[in-house]
């Protein structure tokens, strides 16, 4: 086990575990005990343990998430608003994973929370060229499109505790906060807010928006998708938001012409999305949604890099966004431009 690998507590792995056995033992018995630790090497705004749960008789592979990023400016939902809404999604019969138990404040683990393990991989080179997930690969579009097809149905009313959020009220003025906040200015990102302040398409009814579903928060089998992860960024606003996201130009991971992941056309996305129920498609709408999505990708690497410089998230990982936003740069003026669909 990783004794050195530590989070903004200043808390090692095996502490983190020790605790951890704690508060499952207050939840599940004294009986129960925690084996198999992995930590995972990705993951962005989370501390992520994965683990056995063990009873004597049965066990249960688990996952730990613990917040990490706690700046002001944080886009993350706080991990409580995030397990409502995991509740939410798992109470629909969506392929997430089940909420199992939240952190309390004598847990001694800060704000986070413990979910069902699901198998699959989420490595997005991996998906997109292994031939073990060829299949999958056919069915992501239709298996995406009916996922949130069935979320955007979700009564926006159960969602209330989203409602107050910067991105519910205005995605683009939160976006604006956050770049404005870190200090660090980029002409072309300048250039793209009056764009897309110029450019905002009549918004749709409002629904339950995941936010950052996309390859690499699905896990995926040679079936398709498993489970979809990572709801930290969850809010209410037109559901065009999530086809855009889903391919924007950094999730196509170098396979421009693929809008779908690097690895299908849009087409089958949206068929299978109003087939399942989804809201009308709106190609100039998923195009704004699209800039938008750059943009808002460039925003969270210069945060990434402020909280490796300030905010006591040291990476390399998390420095090397700080040069990803020329990259991201470069894809915004192809899609204004309409070079880049």
């Amino acid at each position: 086990m990783n004794t050195t690998d530590t989070v903004h507590s200043a808390q090692t792995i095996d502490e983190i575990v020790a605790l951890l056995q704690a508060c499952m033992r207050r939840h599940f018995g004294t009986n129960v005990g925690i084996a198999n630790v992995e930590v995972p090497t990705l993951g962005g705004s989370n501390r992520t343990i994965i683990f056995d749960l063990d009873d004597g008789d049965h066990t249960r592979r688990l996952v730990s998430r613990q917040e990490t990023y706690t700046l002001a400016t944080t886009p993350f939902l706080p991990p409580e608003t995030q397990f409502k809404v995991l509740e939410l999604a798992y109470a629909a019969g969506l392929r997430v994973p089940e909420p199992i138990v939240e952190f309390e404040p004598n847990d001694e683990l800060g704000r986070g929370h413990v979910i069902e393990f699901k198998a699959g991989e989420s490595l997005p080179k991996r998906i997109i060229n292994h031939q073990d997930f060829a299949h999958a690969r056919r069915q992501f579009p239709l298996q995406a499109g009916e996922f949130l097809a069935k979320l955007h149905a979700i009564e926006p009313g159960k969602a209330t505790i989203l409602a107050d959020l910067p991105d519910s009220r205005d995605p683009l003025d939160a976006q604006r906060q956050r770049y404005d906040f870190y200090a660090e200015p980029h002409p072309v990102l300048e250039y793209a807010f009056r764009w897309l302040e110029q450019s905002r398409p009549i918004a749709m009814q409002r629904s339950l928006v995941h936010g950052d579903f996309r390859i690499g928060n699905v896990l995926m089998t040679n079936e398709g998708i498993n489970a979809v992860l990572d709801w930290e960024c969850a809010y209410l606003g037109d559901p065009m938001a999530d086809l855009g996201w889903l391919t924007t130009p950094a999730w196509r991971f170098g396979n421009l012409s693929k809008p779908v992941g690097g690895i299908a056309d849009d087409e089958g996305l949206f068929e299978a999305y109003e087939n399942a129920g989804g809201h009308a498609i709106d190609v100039n709408s998923i195009h704004w949604w699209r800039v938008f999505g750059s943009l808002r990708w460039a925003v969270i690497n210069i945060m990434q890099l402020h909280g490796h410089l300030h905010g006591g998230r040291r990476s390399p990982a998390f420095a090397a966004c700080g040069r990803n936003t020329a990259l991201i740069e470069y894809d915004l003026l192809l899609s204004i431009d309409g070079k880049l669909k």
